[in-house]
């Protein structure tokens, strides 16, 4: 009976411990248990309906103000962890302050979750142990790359026939500002680097998981393919993972231009 009451108090001790610590925000306070989920995020934005659903139930824990906590989420470090992915996550993306996003913020974050949905990076794995509903199938693949493509102006794609020159000043501002949430110069992220992306094969980066359509296309990156990429690469390449594309002609060019000068062509 001594036993059995010491290892009852521990257990009381321990547990008050916990809730006790978890008012500590070492990453951070996250609100956990203040948010109002009775309104729907993104309500009153452009998103279409399907698209606020999928984001609501699979993003919004850590991309919104409105986090679902658990009850587990009182007791630390449980709280602490959360509270680090959380702030991380608020401060790449907010959902709740979708609408103060310009435009080509919002077309690269719509990008951007299609291409790591794809490749299973979000949700987090470990969010996805605890939340066994928040798989992203297929269809939802499918239902966020079509809106990613919409929100890229895909209805004013034309290719470009004018001839005109690329600048490449624009181009750097162009890159930088819309191009760089997925991709970098020299390092892979969520598209493979791009600086020597002129003049390559496309699907030769050796280190980077490109899709299989890309990698049997064998397209040679030059003004002409990477325009017709740019206007529209499912058109191009069907069943690639770029869910990004640039609908004015100029910026085509301007993009073009950059790429190939930091590629020494």
């Amino acid at each position: 009976m001594i036993r059995g009451s010491t290892v009852t108090i521990f257990c009381i001790l321990t547990l008050t411990a916990s809730v006790a610590l978890a008012r500590i925000h070492p990453f951070g306070d996250a609100g956990l248990f203040n948010a109002d989920t009775t309104k729907p995020i993104m309500e009153r934005t452009s998103v279409p309906s399907d698209v606020r659903t999928i984001l609501a139930a699979k993003c919004a824990d850590c991309h919104s103000m409105k986090t679902r906590s658990p009850s587990y989420g009182r007791l630390a470090p449980v709280s602490w962890l959360m509270e680090r992915d959380i702030i991380w996550g608020r401060r790449v993306m907010n959902l709740s302050i979708w609408d103060s996003y310009t435009a080509e913020q919002q077309q690269t974050f719509a990008s951007k979750i299609v291409q790591e949905v794809r490749t299973h990076e979000m949700p987090l794995p470990q969010y996805r142990l605890t939340h066994w509903k928040s798989r992203i199938t297929d269809t939802e693949i499918r239902t966020l790359a079509n809106w990613a493509h919409a929100s890229s102006g895909y209805a004013d794609g034309a290719p470009d026939q004018s001839g005109a020159e690329g600048n490449t000043s624009r181009g750097k501002a162009l890159f930088e500002k819309r191009c760089t949430g997925c991709h970098a110069l020299t390092q892979n992220h969520e598209g493979p680097q791009l600086k020597g992306v002129y003049g390559r094969t496309s699907g030769s980066v050796a280190d980077y998981a490109y899709s299989e359509a890309l990698k049997k296309a064998r397209i040679v990156w030059d003004d002409h393919s990477l325009g017709k990429w740019l206007t529209d690469p499912d058109a191009l390449v069907p069943n690639n993972n770029m869910d990004f594309l640039v609908s004015n002609p100029q910026e085509r060019r301007d993009l073009i231009s950059y790429l190939k000068l930091v590629s020494g062509k």
